[in-house]
């Protein structure tokens, strides 16, 4: 049993859900998961454990508002909206929404607007939700596997018989924020290049990359393109509906193709894609990173990784939003170690440097 009370974020935006995830799970709350639309809030709270949900008005297939009339008249949970269109708050109130809020502009998110933020949707709950909630079940089956599979005795400094090329990463629930920190964390002058594929919805690519550009400046993002030469020191993003996989490797340096093969598990991009090229390319050179997300997505290609002579760090339930991707590679013993969010950029720089 936990007090916490586990919060729904839907947003359309991956940056915006991220930035709230952060901040909820800063001021004392559990994340139950982030969506993308009101129709995915309305299936996540029927099958999942959730307290109450926070939700934008404007979002694709079901807003904000109708959204909360069948969360609020049918699952009986408190809904919080909020919208930077004001006019819209009578809708939401009709709609049974416990608070209709304002939206803070982006530029003024940080931690004091934030926590006030909070502060207000708290106030909103109290008495509303009971506390002493059972967890959800989501990711607790997994709980017993977390553990470390040393495959090398650790070192200081890089580890005896590797010398990475290339630095893989997949996310997806929670991803963003995730790996944010992760390559703030790398410093500048990162040796080696950066693959990164996040579960996009389509139009989200190009917003993410220019956000990632501006909260991790040491190392510069851009959208992959197919046939590119791959540098050192600059993160690649895989592009909303395509597969980004390693082509060939010219002069130790990974080219990168772009591909339209059919989903696999649902999913284009495909962090198991990724992580099957560059365990084929680099072999015992690959380093890779599979982080928060819901699914099995990127175990199996840890599992080549590792097959193949190469190096995985998964992250830690602890830190996870769903510790779902990093447990199934936990799973296949496919993690060659695993760490909280906060290590993991520090284990890579000794990894590489």
């Amino acid at each position: 049993m936990s007090g916490l009370l586990r919060v729904l974020i839907a947003d359309d935006s991956a940056i915006t859900r991220g930035l709230f995830e952060k901040a909820f799970r800063q001021n004392g709350f559990e994340i139950a998961g982030l969506v993308s639309n009101g129709r995915k809030a309305v299936d996540f709270c029927r099958e999942n454990s959730v307290d109450f949900v926070l939700s934008d008005y404007d979002m694709p297939e079901l807003n904000g508002a109708k959204a909360a009339k069948i969360i609020t008249e049918e699952l009986k949970l408190p809904v919080v909206i909020y919208s930077d269109d004001l006019s819209v708050k009578t809708e939401c109130s009709n709609a049974g929404a416990a608070l209709f809020i304002k939206k803070p502009p982006l530029a003024a998110y940080n931690a004091l607007v934030m926590g006030t933020f909070v502060e207000e949707v708290k106030k909103a709950l109290k008495g509303v939700v009971p506390t002493g909630l059972q967890k959800a079940s989501l990711g607790e089956e997994a709980s017993s596997l977390q553990k470390t599979f040393e495959k090398m005795r650790p070192g200081q400094g890089s580890v005896p018989g590797f010398d990475f090329k290339v630095l893989c990463i997949g996310a997806s629930t929670g991803g963003p924020t995730a790996v944010q920190q992760v390559l703030s964390g790398l410093g500048k002058n990162f040796p080696l290049p950066v693959l990164y594929t996040q579960h996009l919805d389509v139009g989200a690519d190009e917003k993410m990359a220019k956000w990632f550009c501006e909260t991790c400046p040491n190392i510069p993002m851009s959208l992959a393109r197919d046939g590119e030469v791959a540098k050192a020191g600059h993160a690649y993003l895989a592009p909303a509906d395509k597969h980004l996989v390693i082509d060939y490797v010219k002069n130790d340096l990974p080219v990168l193709h772009l591909s339209d093969e059919p989903a696999e598990r649902f999913l284009r991009p495909a962090v198991n894609k990724l992580f099957r090229s560059a365990a084929k390319s680099y072999q015992k050179n690959c380093l890779a990173v599979l982080m928060t997300g819901m699914g099995r997505d990127g175990a199996e290609g840890c599992k080549e990784i590792v097959d193949n002579g190469g190096y995985t760090i998964c992250e830690d339930k602890s830190t996870c939003t769903v510790f779902g991707m990093p447990a199934a590679a936990i799973e296949l013993n496919a993690a060659t170690k695993v760490f909280p969010r906060d290590k993991i950029a520090g284990e890579v720089l000794k990894l590489v440097r």
